[in-house]
């Protein structure tokens, strides 16, 4: 079972012949900013989000909890602004450089992964 929709997938075919998908159609995108290389987020996209995030300029993500695109920034105001985006050796993730305008967590934080380091050597 998919959880985007079907169809025909809207990216330039080479893009869309190399990416490696999840059972649900869906790869791990990781935004980072890019003049100071802070990792900000971890969302997941599908072809159409990607396709969407290469045309626009602006992240736009599948939220699996509901079911819907969006693009960052819309509600929140704190927009990714896209630098560049690459596919990693397994081409089954994509790094998106951003400009982050605001906050890129949800819970207002600059960052989603602020929330405390784990304790190593234990």
């Amino acid at each position: 079972m998919t959880s985007t929709p079907a169809g025909p997938s809207p990216l330039d075919p080479e893009i869309a012949a190399r990416l490696k998908r999840g059972a649900d159609g869906l790869f791990p995108a990781i935004a980072q900013q890019y003049d100071t290389g802070e990792v900000l987020m971890l969302g997941w996209m599908d072809d159409e989000a990607l396709h969407r995030t290469l045309t626009t300029g602006r992240c736009t993500y599948w939220s699996r909890s509901r079911r819907e695109y969006w693009v960052k920034g819309d509600t929140s105001g704190h927009v990714q602004y896209v630098k560049s985006v690459a596919l990693d050796c397994d081409a089954d993730t994509v790094l998106v450089k951003v400009d982050q305008v605001g906050a890129a967590c949800h819970t207002g934080d600059r960052t989603c992964f602020d929330a405390g380091d784990l304790p190593l050597g234990q």
